[in-house]
């Protein structure tokens, strides 16, 4: 038996909503699995550093899920196409654990797979946060919050966001150590108005953008660990494009709304080794892909 799953790209936090939303991205990663025979490959991305013993995130996750059920695997390979940069805030360790929920419910018949709201729950509890595997899970736009409630949006169709992707790698668990255990009221109420604002400006009006894409929680202190990232923001804002950091980072993402110069106009081609990808928002979380 032959299964494979696509999972997307996401971008968490979007500036104001802190460890609550998430975006998902046309870009996917590609796990299959082939029941009968054995071994681990990949392709693409950190193809040449991923594990290829059992010890990578998808086998992992569908490991915990088969110990969960109290269930055994069947003997399988595993064949990877990730398309996702890795540890660079786009959600590739979610978009692995989600591949792995869904692979294990598919071959074990545990029909996890056909509720998102499941393959969230299972994929944040081996992750450890659900930011990044509601919007893997659900598509769109989704907020998640602590108690494991998820609002998926509807994104506005004018949005276009463009991944600009440093050459450097920062981990999840160094961002997150870097920031403050504690923060200004004020700051905590800047916040609360300005996620509420984003709301407005992913589903009807990307103009507030402008406004919305504004943290005080958590940004400052991630662009700082990747400095060039400093001078590309300030230069993107000053020229009035919304841009906020993707997730833990260093990746940031930008919302070029229909006045805004081409990215291309900007500095980022002094940055050598950076990339920036286009990406549309993607409707559709997982998507399995039998035979």
């Amino acid at each position: 038996m032959r299964i494979a799953v696509r999972v997307p790209a996401t971008s968490a936090n979007l500036g104001p909503g802190f460890d609550s939303f998430g975006m998902a991205l046309e870009l996917c990663n590609e796990v299959t699995v082939d029941t009968g025979s054995t071994g681990v490959a990949w392709e693409g991305e950190g193809a040449d550093r991923l594990p290829t013993d059992g010890a990578d995130l998808v086998s992992a996750s569908m490991r915990a899920v088969a110990d969960a059920m109290d269930l055994e695997l069947p003997v399988c390979s595993l064949h990877g196409t990730n398309r996702i940069p890795l540890a660079r805030g786009l959600g590739s360790s979610a978009a692995a654990a989600v591949a792995g929920v869904v692979l294990a419910s598919r071959l074990l018949d545990l029909g996890i797979d056909k509720d998102p709201a499941s393959v969230t729950a299972f994929a944040a509890g081996i992750e450890g946060h659900p930011d990044n595997a509601a919007p893997a899970s659900y598509g769109g736009v989704t907020i998640a919050t602590a108690e494991g409630y998820v609002q998926r949006l509807e994104p506005h169709p004018g949005l276009h966001p463009v991944a600009i992707v440093p050459d450097v790698e920062v981990s999840t668990t160094d961002a997150r150590a870097a920031l403050p255990e504690h923060v200004p009221l004020e700051d905590a109420a800047f916040n609360a108005a300005h996620a509420a604002l984003m709301v407005e400006a992913l589903t009807n009006d990307p103009e507030l953008l402008r406004v919305a894409l504004r943290d005080r929680l958590h940004e400052r202190v991630r662009i700082g660990l990747v400095p060039a990232l400093v001078e590309v923001v300030d230069d993107l804002r000053r020229r009035n494009v919304p841009v906020c950091v993707s997730g833990a980072g260093p990746t940031l993402l930008a919302f070029p709304l229909d006045d805004a110069p081409e990215l291309t106009e900007l500095a980022l081609d002094l940055l050598a080794g950076w990339r920036v990808l286009p990406l549309d928002v993607r409707s559709l979380g997982f998507e399995v892909l039998d035979g």
